[in-house]
């Protein structure tokens, strides 16, 4: 029988998370790994979302890599389409290719305490690895509610990550479900060629405007010319945002002013008091991600729209019943109900040291060290892990940081000489998480009286990190040993509780 392939390094997913890894781990000289990746392509989140209108809410400036900046993006809010091309220009400019495979989801992988190393099933093989990085994402597994009935609906069902390009909207009843950031730039890009458009909105979001404006030549000609230039835009917008961060992590009750900017931007769109009434939310703004759209609320305030204060509750044939009585008859049903966050489903497919799933570890609610590490997976890091999600800010800056860690945690193992594995001490992810859930207290997203999806099924927020992305990066900067125990091959078992401790810079 052919020996398996074993590789140094295996990376899950190839979009902003693993492709990052993989350009960390070039630089580092580690070139004896895979990426490995379900679909055909690169581009995580920004390859399945292709829905009308999709684009990102961050700046394209701070929405990209430090090591990869690019000149050259064409909005101050780039689309869906721009940022998948930059993650393939990622790709190629890096060399990554060679080491990519694709169509290789991975069915299982389980620790062998025996050779200290992962096993790994894929769709296409299988393999092992030292080291694993998860960089699967929160945002990759869509969510569709359990609605009674909606079996025997008779027209299209869909959900935005997996939008059906071959069915024509126009003309149609379409009812959209949920009211998220995906729903709210689908609404505007949809409203003026269906029939009927039935929003049915559990909960109000709060809107901002989105101040977008395409980026000129001449900028962009700067730009090229003086990368210094992209570099002090793109530390303007982090700075902004860093600042903002307090308001939300310590000083909720001052958000009230930005609750009034927000009023105003919908009376300006929506007359009707009754309709205004409705998409009027009742907690504090952050509570929920803030969204963006100069678009959406016009097209509320269009004949042709309906917004349904309730959820939907049933479906019977192709009529569509609310939590609050009312019908609507429809030919197609949109999802915009968000992801499986707080319950990755990549975890019930890792088995770890003592036989047991990571779904099961977690069956209490999500916990890593540094939002990385997980007793009893030795070697296996995630990236945007546990509380590495951010309420304000860009998502690049947490992943390059979890980056920099594992960068720190091959170097160990190198230093260590010899198989060794470092698993997490249970008694540092306690404390680690007692000090983020503490501080989680005080923040407007569990003050602020919503129900998001930031909360897990215990009511705990698993999902956002509540501090700044710079006290993020100082956390994630070494990994300290004295966090870990050293695992060696079990010949030499009696060293397993010994650990070096090492100085962390403050």
């Amino acid at each position: 029988m052919a020996e398996r392939e074993h590789v140094r390094v295996a990376v899950i997913g190839s979009g902003f998370g693993g492709l990052g890894a993989a350009v960390r781990l070039r630089r580092e000289g580690v070139t004896d790994f895979v990426v490995l990746e379900r679909a055909s392509s690169v581009g995580g989140t920004w390859r399945d979302n292709s829905y009308p209108g999709c684009a990102c809410d961050v700046p394209s400036h701070l929405y990209s890599f430090s090591f990869a900046p690019n000149p050259d993006w064409p909005r101050t809010f780039s689309g869906q389409q721009h940022i998948r091309a930059y993650l393939e220009h990622v790709t190629d400019v890096f060399g990554l290719r060679p080491h990519l495979r694709f169509d290789s989801e991975v069915k299982r992988m389980t620790w062998d305490g025996e050779k200290l190393r992962w096993d790994i099933e894929t769709a296409a093989g299988n393999l092992s690895a030292d080291f694993v990085v998860s960089a699967t994402g929160p945002l990759s597994d869509p969510k569709i509610p359990e609605i009674p009935g909606l079996d025997s609906f008779p027209g299209k069902v869909f959900h935005s990550a997996r939008w059906d390009h071959d069915y024509d909207l126009r003309g149609k009843r379409v009812a959209m479900v949920g009211t998220g950031a995906s729903a709210i730039q689908i609404v505007p890009s949809i409203q003026p060629e269906v029939s009927r458009l039935t929003l049915f909105q559990r909960t109000p979001p709060w809107v901002m405007p989105r101040v977008d404006r395409a980026i000129s030549g001449a900028e962009r000609a700067l730009h090229r010319a003086l990368p210094f230039t992209a570099q002090a835009r793109r530390g303007l917008l982090w700075g902004i945002r860093e600042l903002q961060v307090q308001a939300f992590t310590k000083h909720p009750n001052e958000l009230g002013f930005v609750e009034q900017l927000a009023k105003r931007n919908m009376a300006r769109a929506i007359k009707d008091p009754a309709l205004r009434a409705k998409l009027t939310p009742d907690y504090r703004i952050g509570c929920k991600r803030i969204l963006l759209s100069s678009a959406y609320y016009p097209a509320l305030a269009k004949p042709n729209v309906d917004v349904v204060a309730g959820g939907l509750s049933e479906v019977r044939g192709s009529t569509l019943v609310a939590a609050d009585g009312t019908e609507a008859e429809v030919d197609a049903i949109v999802f915009g109900t968000g992801f499986h966050v707080t319950d990755m489903p990549i975890a019930e497919r890792v088995v770890g040291a003592d036989g047991r799933t990571l779904a099961e570890t977690w069956k209490g609610g999500m916990e890593a060290l540094r939002g990385a590490s997980v007793p009893g997976f030795p070697n296996w890091m995630t990236v945007i892990g546990p509380n590495t999600g951010l309420g304000n800010s860009s998502m690049i800056l947490m992943i390059e940081s979890q980056l920099n860690y594992m960068v720190d945690f091959l170097r160990q193992l190198d230093v260590l000489g010899g198989r060794a594995a470092l698993d997490a001490r249970p008694g540092a992810v306690d404390a680690w998480t007692r000090r983020v859930q503490e501080r989680m207290k005080r923040t407007v997203w569990d003050t602020g009286g919503c129900t998001s999806w930031y909360m897990d099924a215990n009511g705990r927020n698993t999902t956002i990190w509540p501090g700044t992305t710079t006290e993020f990066r100082r956390a994630t900067r070494r990994v300290d040993l004295a966090e870990y125990e050293l695992v060696r091959e079990p010949a030499a078992k009696g060293t397993a509780g010994d650990t070096a401790k090492k100085e962390v810079s403050a």
